[in-house]
């Protein structure tokens, strides 16, 4: 989901979009929905959320932000 669509699903939540970066805004729209706030934490053997809409960005940005870490 590119991060226009992210901010207009926000905003539903009634979620202040500015100047939060993607992760951190994906986390507020998590934990608006009584979700854990997980977004980019965990790796695809740790999350068995199979229908998790944020997925598929989330074990990319999980990979994204290890390497970082690493470096």
């Amino acid at each position: 989901m590119d991060i226009g669509e992210i901010r207009k699903l926000a905003a539903k939540f009634g979620i202040e979009p500015a100047g939060m970066e993607k992760a951190d805004l994906v986390r507020a729209i998590q934990r608006a929905e009584g979700l854990d706030e997980c977004f980019g934490l965990a790796s695809a053997e740790d999350c068995d959320e199979e229908s998790c809409m944020w997925r598929e960005d989330c074990l990319f940005e999980s990979v994204v932000e290890e390497n970082v870490a690493l470096s």
